[in-house]
C-alpha cells in the first residue's frame, strides 16, 4: 500500500483506523486530500486566478436499520475517532425510527492503490503558461476578420476558463476493504458571442470543452481547432434561420444523441429513482422499451475517459453494464443500497462529490453504435433535419416526457445538409423516441462534462453513434 504520510495523514494510523471503524452492522471512511486552480478569461483580461486546498474525511455508519453519517475537515486520528462515535450514535437513533429494512448486496473486498495515468501533471505547469493557452484561445475566437459591414467585430465577446485539480483518497470499510487513489483532473471551456451589424436582438453563442485526466490534453493545435469551431458556429448561427416546427425525421449528431441517452434513459435507469417512483422504466426489466437495434450501455472502464473509475465510492468494482440490449430492458444501475434492496446484481453505480453520501449515478452511458456510415444515413433519409449539440432542456423520467434543445441544426434535403437553422427542439415521450430509432451510425464519440443530481456533481461521458428517429421539432 501507498504511504500517505505527504497528505498530512500520519503514516501508520492506517491500521489504527481499522480497529476503529468496527462498530455496528457496517462501516466506511472516506479521506480526501485535494488542490485545485483555476484561471477566468474575459474578453482578453485575465478576471480571476485562484487555488485551494482541501482535506477531510467522511465516516458512514450502518446499525442495523439505521445509517448514521459524519464529516469533518480534518485528517487528525483523534477528531476521526470522535467522528466515527458521532455517526455510531445517530446510526443507532436513526435504526430506532427507522421502518426500512436496510440489505447491502455483498461486494468483494479488496486492497488496491490506483495511480492516474497521466504524461504531464498539471502541478507541472506555471500558472504563466496556463494563461497562455486562454489567451491564445481568444485571439481565436476574436479573429479581426470577421467584421461587420461598419467595421466592428462580429465577435462581441469571449469567455476562456480552465480548472484543474489533483488530489488523494482513501476508502476503507469495516468488511476489509482498502482503496487509495491518486486523482487529477483537467478541464477548459472556451465560449464566443456573435453579433449582426450590431444587432443586439440577434445575439448568438457557441462553446467547446476538452477535458481529461493529464495537461497533455491541454495542446496549441486542440486549442486552435475548439476555439475555431466555436467561432464558425456563432458565426453561422447569426445567418441561421428560424428551425421549422412540427413532426419530423430527425438525425441527432453523437453529442445530443448522448445527452438524449443520459438525461432521458440513464438517469431512469438509476435504481434509486426507480424506487422513487419516479422513471417510467419501473417494473419493465424485460419488456421491450425501444427498437431492436437500440442498446444502451453504462460503463466506467473506458480508458481516457472523463467519466472513467476503477472502484465507485463504495468500493464497488466499475463494470461495464448493459441497461437496453436490443430494444429490450436489461436492468437498472445500483449502490449496494439499492441492489440489496431489489435483489439484483450490482454495477459499481455509487458514487459521491468529495465527502458527500454515495448515490446511484452514471459514468460514461452511450447508445452502442451500429453499422451505418453518415453519408450513407443522410442520403437515406431524404428529407429531415439534423441537429448539433446540446444546449440543456428538461427531463421528467417519472411521466417519460423531455425536452431538449440543440445548438444547431440544418435542413436534410435530397439527402444532403442545407440550410442552417436555429432555436431548434425537440419534445416528446422517451418511449416514443426509442422506438422510432431505425439506424444509428458505427461513429463513436463520447462527449465530457459534469452531472448533478442531489446537490453533488461528478464527471460524466455521453455520447455514441448519430442517430435517426422520428420526433416533434418544437
Amino acid at each position: 500500500m501507498k504511504q500517505i504520510k505527504e497528505y498530512e495523514f500520519p503514516n501508520g494510523d492506517l491500521e489504527k483506523l481499522e480497529d476503529l471503524i468496527d462498530l455496528g452492522t457496517y462501516c466506511d471512511i472516506r479521506l480526501n486530500y485535494g488542490e485545485s486552480n483555476h484561471i477566468t478569461l474575459k474578453d482578453g483580461t485575465i478576471e480571476e486566478v485562484s487555488s485551494g486546498m482541501s482535506s477531510g474525511v467522511c465516516v458512514r455508519m450502518l446499525y442495523e436499520n439505521g445509517w448514521g453519517y459524519a464529516t469533518a475537515d480534518t485528517t487528525d486520528l483523534k477528531e476521526i475517532k470522535e467522528l466515527i462515535q458521532k455517526a455510531y450514535k445517530v446510526a443507532k437513533i436513526a435504526n430506532n425510527e427507522s421502518k426500512k429494512k436496510v440489505i447491502l448486496k455483498e461486494t468483494p473486498t479488496y486492497a488496491d492503490y490506483i495511480k492516474s495515468d497521466i504524461k504531464i501533471n498539471p502541478k507541472d505547469i506555471s500558472t504563466e503558461e496556463k494563461k497562455e493557452y486562454l489567451l491564445e484561445s481568444h485571439k481565436n475566437l476574436i479573429d479581426e476578420n470577421t467584421t461587420n459591414t461598419n467595421g466592428s467585430n462580429k465577435i462581441v465577446s469571449t469567455s476562456v476558463s480552465y480548472s484543474d485539480a489533483t488530489g488523494y483518497s482513501l476508502f476503507m470499510s469495516s468488511e476489509g476493504t482498502k482503496i487509495e487513489s491518486d486523482r487529477t483532473k483537467v478541464f477548459m471551456y472556451m465560449t464566443a458571442v456573435a453579433s449582426g451589424n450590431n444587432n443586439s436582438n440577434n445575439l448568438q453563442y457557441a462553446s467547446e470543452r476538452i477535458g481529461g485526466d493529464g495537461f497533455e490534453v491541454i495542446n496549441y493545435d486542440k486549442i486552435i481547432e475548439l476555439s475555431t469551431n466555436a467561432k464558425e458556429r456563432a458565426l453561422r448561427l447569426l445567418t441561421a434561420k428560424q428551425c421549422p416546427k412540427g413532426e419530423f425525421n430527425v438525425v441527432l449528431d453523437p453529442d445530443l444523441a448522448g445527452v438524449f441517452i443520459h438525461e432521458a434513459v440513464g438517469h431512469a435507469s438509476e435504481a434509486d429513482l426507480v424506487l422513487q417512483n419516479d422513471s417510467v422504466f419501473k417494473d419493465k426489466i424485460g419488456e421491450v422499451v425501444g427498437s431492436e437495434i437500440v442498446s444502451v450501455i453504462d460503463n466506467p472502464n473506458i480508458d481516457n475517459s472523463f467519466g472513467y473509475y476503477k472502484y465507485d465510492s463504495e468500493g464497488v468494482k466499475g463494470q461495464k453494464t448493459t441497461i437496453i440490449e436490443n430494444g429490450v430492458l436489461k436492468g437498472y444501475l445500483h449502490s449496494r443500497e439499492t441492489a440489496g434492496r431489489m435483489d439484483m446484481e450490482l454495477t459499481g453505480n455509487g458514487r459521491a462529490q468529495g465527502l458527500n453520501k454515495p448515490i446511484v449515478r452514471m459514468s460514461n452511458t452511450y447508445i452502442k453504435p451500429m453499422d451505418w456510415d453518415f453519408e450513407e444515413l443522410l442520403q437515406d433519409t431524404k428529407d429531415g433535419i439534423y441537429l448539433k449539440g446540446s444546449r440543456g432542456g428538461q427531463v421528467d423520467t417519472g411521466k417519460g416526457l423531455f425536452q431538449f434543445n440543440s445548438v444547431e441544426a440544418f435542413l436534410i434535403e435530397k439527402g444532403e445538409l442545407t440550410t442552417p437553422l436555429r432555436d431548434a427542439g425537440l419534445s416528446g415521450e422517451i418511449l416514443d423516441i426509442l422506438h422510432n430509432i431505425d439506424a444509428i451510425t458505427n461513429e463513436f464519440k463520447l462527449s465530457i462534462g459534469y452531472c448533478g443530481k442531489g446537490g453533488q456533481s461528478v464527471p460524466v461521458g455521453d455520447g455514441g453513434g448519430s442517430v435517426r428517429t422520428r420526433t416533434t421539432i418544437c
